[in-house]
């Protein structure tokens, strides 16, 4: 196998898009690098500021609550009145307070505002009470969150807010405000960090407060992925997976803790960037190769026109047209010694064809004077029988019937016969072969009227007669009978030769249609049959169907050709 040689226009093609490619490597590989240092700095400050936010607006809330405590401490040192009906509307208008818990230094629940909520008679355990111990004097102290259990078929999640105040009579009580937590987690749970980040409440110990997926770490279906880091101090860090932010409120011990994830914050606009590059890369390696081609183009172009032209001869030498290729000197003398080549061969080409032609017709001749004598011989011999019995009035019937076929025999020298013409000289044929064998035979033609202007190599059906009454009927006893049919199907003609003599085997079906010209039988039928294959292409022909004592039936088939495609078939 020949190999391939390489193109000058593929290596220009290939150096070009090469060195642009290494630039582009080293350029792409410096600036992501760069790019990736920016992208975890800005999820690092993306984090610190959800945080920021969700801590500034828990603070702020919480404020809120101080400046309530304020007020209501404001009212009850200085003993103004109407305090009970400022408690009762606070837990009205602001539907964030869901009680107010007024106890003694004992521990004992003295006064309570519960708005529309009825305080229960009996409770196992007041959840809101805050024990002396885990209280700082002067310091306003959250709870952790817990459920309502004073009042009556309300059980909100709530956060008890706790500041001692001194009495009016110098004794020092303890206000409790239950506020719903939900107020709380909502500006938790309002905050996101990407798709996946969020934010929790942690104590000043670490232990987990508020957290959006608080029932699966209760459940253990889900586990925190800060455990076992060190969340006491406020800032940012950075581990494999995750970017924290933690935040000390202002006014309580309470953590803000935001958590993102690297690989949505960075990864995933890492792999966003390397996208955007590839498709940047790939416009600028295809924009590369698409000028370097047309560069090489103008260098190797007309080399390439030269080639085509070659290729052009290749598919269809008898008809190719060769145009000259301008370019350098070089070109140009190849253009033109190219062109002295193709028209010598085209001469050539022209002069084996003629003689293809010539041998073709000299072929068909051949076939066709095996036919004719084989023929004439059966006839005369037939004559001279009537002649010996004196039977001349048959006798002038039979040289006339003679004379009919040999006139459309020879069809002025046409190979192709309409078929009514090959029909009345089967016709006259029989007829000379009924005086023959003393109407020892009949015969019968059942021929479709469409299929007579049709064109068919002549003296195609006598053989197969000839044939039929030879082998077929001659050795029989009783009388025979002979079914001539022709019809059509699709675009060809069917011609069937039916007989119902003797019959022949397989084999002999079989060897009859490759009979060489020295056998004693069936040189008619292998003409035939090589005649019609010579003509129209090996799908045509003759097939033999028979069976021993039942008859013989020859189905020949050509194709429909009108007389504007005869004349076609005469040139050729």
């Amino acid at each position: 196998m020949k190999k391939r040689k390489i193109s000058l226009s593929f290596i220009i093609t290939i150096l070009v898009v090469g060195l642009v490619t290494l630039f582009l490597l080293w350029s792409t590989f410096y600036f992501f690098s760069l790019y990736v240092e920016s992208m975890k700095q800005a999820a690092q400050t993306s984090s610190e500021q959800a945080v920021t936010q969700a801590s500034n607006a828990i603070s702020n809330y919480i404020g809120d609550m101080q400046e309530i405590m304020s007020l209501i401490e404001q009212r009850m040192t200085r003993n103004e009145g109407n305090t009970d009906q400022m408690l009762e509307t606070l837990c009205n208008v602001r539907s964030d307070l869901v009680a107010v818990y007024i106890y003694d230094e004992q521990g004992t629940l003295v006064d309570s505002h519960t708005g529309e909520h009825t305080l229960k008679e009996h409770y196992l355990k007041d959840l809101s009470y805050i024990p002396l111990d885990s209280y700082e004097q002067g310091v306003l102290y959250l709870s952790d969150p817990h459920v309502e259990s004073l009042l009556q078929n309300y059980y909100p999640w709530v956060v008890s807010v706790l500041q001692e105040i001194p009495g009016a009579d110098g004794e020092k009580l303890r206000v409790v405000i239950d506020i719903r937590f939900s107020k709380i987690s909502d500006y938790v749970d309002n905050v996101g960090i990407g798709q996946h980040g969020y934010c929790f409440i942690t104590d000043s110990k670490g232990e987990i407060i508020y957290h959006p997926q608080q029932q699966l770490l209760y459940s253990g279906l889900k586990t925190e992925a800060t455990d076992g880091l060190d969340l006491s101090h406020n800032g940012s860090f950075e581990t494999k997976e995750l970017i924290c932010s933690v935040r000390t409120l202002d006014n309580c011990d309470w953590k803000v803790v935001g958590v993102s994830y690297i690989s949505e914050l960075v990864t995933a606009k890492e792999m966003e960037l390397v996208g955007n590059i590839c498709v940047m890369l790939a416009i600028i390696l295809f924009a590369t190769m698409v000028i370097s081609f047309l560069v090489s183009r103008l260098v190797t172009n007309p080399a390439q026109r030269l080639i085509r032209a070659m290729e052009e001869f290749e598919r269809d030498a008898a008809g190719y047209v060769y145009q000259p290729v301008e370019g350098t000197s070089e070109i140009e003398a190849l253009s033109q010694s190219y062109e002295h080549m193709v028209r010598k061969i085209q001469k050539l080409m022209n002069q084996v064809r003629q003689e293809e032609i010539s041998l073709r017709k000299t072929e068909l001749k051949a076939l066709q004077a095996q036919i004719n004598p084989h023929f004439l011989y059966n006839t005369l011999d037939a004559i001279g029988w009537l002649c010996e019995e004196e039977r001349c009035q048959d006798a002038v019937e039979m040289v006339n019937a003679l004379a009919k076929l040999f006139r459309i025999s020879i069809s002025k020298g046409h190979e192709l016969i309409t078929i009514e013409k090959e029909v009345e000289h089967a016709r006259s044929y029989l007829k000379i072969q009924n005086f023959r064998y003393k109407n020892q035979f009949s015969y019968e033609f059942l021929v479709e009227e469409d299929c007579l202007q049709y064109y068919c190599n002549k003296i195609t059906l006598q053989p197969i007669i000839e044939n039929a009454i030879y082998h077929g009927l001659d050795r029989m006893v009783d009388e025979g009978h002979i079914l001539i049919r022709i019809y059509s199907e699709n675009d060809d003609v069917i011609f069937r030769v039916e007989d119902n003599g003797v019959g022949m085997s397989e084999e002999q079906c079989r060897s009859i249609l490759h009979r060489e010209p020295g056998d004693n039988s069936g040189i008619g039928i292998k003409n035939v049959n090589d005649r019609i294959k010579i003509y129209f292409g090996k799908e045509y022909g003759l097939t033999i169907e028979s069976e021993l004592d039942e008859g013989t039936t020859v189905i020949i088939r050509m194709p429909k050709v009108e007389e504007k495609a005869a004349a076609g078939w005469e040139k050729v």
